[in-house]
């Protein structure tokens, strides 16, 4: 949420040549509702099965760059499906950037736009950000350059 997954994530797809899907997406195509009104009339649970059947069918195609909403990493079986065939990075900021990102956006169902909550969703979401194979600090990076930090990582793993 206000991290940069989508815009990154479209950048590196096209920087590798892979195809970019965000999970967001196919939660609202396959379900034709979109996920604030999800979360209004069945709840949470409801989504976050919806949200699992996204991610199982966007880690089953081959060379896609896959932007995941901030509540994917909190689900064990999650984390196992994407990590079968691919690399898990976590994109985080400052709660001060999050609010400054999301401000004219009204598509976060979980985040209100006080600080305090986002930083208790964030801090009951950590544990679980931290299993990611690459973490980077969105604050004071510019999309590309974020992308030539995943690239480098990347790189490395790879020799």
């Amino acid at each position: 949420m206000g991290t940069g997954k989508s815009c990154v994530g479209r950048l590196l797809a096209e920087k590798t040549n892979f195809s970019f899907i965000d999970t967001d997406i196919i939660i609202e195509n396959d379900n034709q509702m979109s996920i604030p009104e999800m979360f209004t009339k069945f709840g949470e649970p409801y989504f976050r099965t919806k949200e699992k059947k996204a991610i199982k069918k966007a880690a089953a195609q081959c060379n896609a760059v896959i932007s995941t909403g901030g509540g994917v990493p909190m689900d064990i079986e999650n984390m196992k499906i994407l990590r079968e065939t691919g690399v898990i990075i976590c994109l985080c900021a400052s709660v001060d950037t999050i609010i400054q990102r999301t401000k004219n956006r009204n598509n976060r169902p979980l985040l209100a736009k006080e600080k305090n909550k986002i930083t208790a969703l964030l801090n009951k979401r950590r544990p679980a950000y931290n299993n990611a194979d690459f973490i980077i600090d969105t604050n004071d990076l510019s999309p590309w350059q974020i992308v030539c930090e995943i690239m480098l990582f990347l790189k490395r793993g790879k020799n």
